[in-house]
């Protein structure tokens, strides 16, 4: 395991040998048993919490260099970790440790009429190539899915989190190497030179698949220049409909929490959406506890007659604010609803507050997004938060994986057949 932290004099060059390190590393990880594994990912676990002071030290590097840079107060939240952050880091190994093992599960099997015997596994994708920013918390949550799936890792973090990262994949690879865990079986590529980030997606001899996680303009620029197949989601442009069978209480307290426990993350909704027949009762007060929040809010034209808003724009509804800003918009019907998400929206997680099943069930139905709530917050979209221990990223693809990318996710299909002498007529 290597973590490259200067600048590489030729960055081709050192790219194609991680790349051949990587390759190396996932035959032996392909075979590496759940037990070492999981031994692997609690040691990592009990090292972050021993060596928490480094972890913190080394971010609040990152913080004063983003704070010099005027990163916004929710990209430097995103950046920041505290005690509770990095406590659920290691949670998040351990748990990842608990979970049963992908590879080699039988997912399907059955015997042919000519008696071969035909069976699916599940295999590790090989090499996995992660490209992220911000957030580092990434680094461990990502190459712990990664080791535990049977994946070689290739880490690329951003700039703004390089103290943080290195720190992190530091203590990764030491604690992993003393468990046995496979020489660069965990890759970071530490430069600060952007074009790191086009001679990666460029090694498509070596890495199975790349999985960004970062701002739109990172996101585009992967789609637009790799070579390799991308898992990744563009947008996280999610709403709240509050139907007019919803309980109020209930639509008032998910609201707040999808929008302002923690607006700069993906899963957090940039579009309220509320029936005619309940908005001159309930919007006033879900906009008092918005406002009291700091939220700012935009509002369609029947939005801005029931209270004080500045008027959202056709760009706003399609827009990803992560920040305490929220666009309004009171509809006439479900179908509008519906239609408003499907149309405006990312795919990523869109809920309904409603007591009326019908309309619940129509909703999970017709809503095409990678996650569909009833009576919940879209804050819960997260591998985590779902049992999977941790997640690499949300995927709004179709093909391979959707929503939550976690152990299941970094396999693939593999057919076995058995037979006894048989040939194709």
């Amino acid at each position: 395991m290597t973590t490259t932290t200067d600048i590489p004099i030729d960055l081709k060059t050192e790219l194609e040998q991680i790349g051949r390190q990587a390759r190396a590393a996932s035959a032996g990880l392909r075979s590496m048993t759940r037990a070492v594994k999981d031994a692997a990912l609690k040691r990592i676990a009990q090292r972050l919490r021993e060596q928490q002071e480094l972890v913190r030290r080394e971010n609040a590097l990152d913080l004063v260099a983003g704070r010099e840079k005027g990163l916004s107060v929710a990209m430097l939240d995103r950046l920041e970790l505290t005690p509770k952050r990095i406590e659920a880091m290691a949670a998040g190994l351990e748990v990842v440790a608990m979970l049963p093992d992908p590879v080699g599960d039988i997912v399907s099997q059955y015997v042919h009429p000519n008696g071969l015997r035909i069976a699916q596994i599940r295999q590790p994708l090989g090499v996995v190539g992660i490209i992220y920013e911000s957030r580092p918390n990434v680094t461990a949550d990502a190459a712990a899915l990664c080791l535990k799936s049977g994946n070689a890792t290739i880490l690329r973090g951003g700039s703004e989190a390089i103290h943080s990262n290195v720190a992190i994949a530091n203590i990764f690879s030491e604690a992993a190497s003393e468990a046995g865990v496979p020489e660069h079986a965990v890759q970071m590529i530490a430069t600060t030179d952007r074009a790191a980030v086009g001679e990666m997606l460029k090694l498509d001899r070596f890495i199975d698949v790349i999985v960004p996680r970062g701002g739109k303009s990172l996101i585009e620029r992967i789609y637009k220049e790799s070579r390799i197949p991308v898992v990744a989601h563009l947008d996280g442009v999610c709403h709240v409909y509050i139907h007019d069978d919803a309980d109020f209480a209930m639509a008032k307290k998910i609201t707040l929490n999808a929008k302002l426990q923690r607006p700069g993350v993906c899963n957090a909704i940039e579009t309220l959406l509320i029936h005619e027949a309940i908005a001159p009762l309930l919007l006033p007060e879900i906009a008092d506890a918005l406002r009291a929040g700091g939220c700012e809010l935009r509002g369609c034209a029947r939005t801005q007659q029931i209270i004080d808003c500045l008027p959202a724009t056709e760009e706003d509804w399609y827009t990803e604010y992560l920040d305490k800003i929220l666009s309004i918009r009171v509809v006439s019907s479900l179908e509008e609803a519906i239609d408003h998400v499907n149309h405006y929206g990312s795919h990523h997680s869109d809920a309904i507050v409603t007591e009326n099943y019908a309309a619940s069930e129509r909703f999970l139905e017709e809503v095409d997004s990678a996650t569909v709530y009833v009576n919940a917050s879209t804050r819960f979209t997260d591998g985590f938060e779902f049992g999977l221990g941790a997640e690499i990223g949300i995927s709004t693809n179709k093909l391979h994986c959707r929503g939550p990318m976690a152990l299941k996710e970094l396999t693939t299909l593999k057919y076995i057949i058995r037979g006894s002498g048989q040939i194709r007529e």
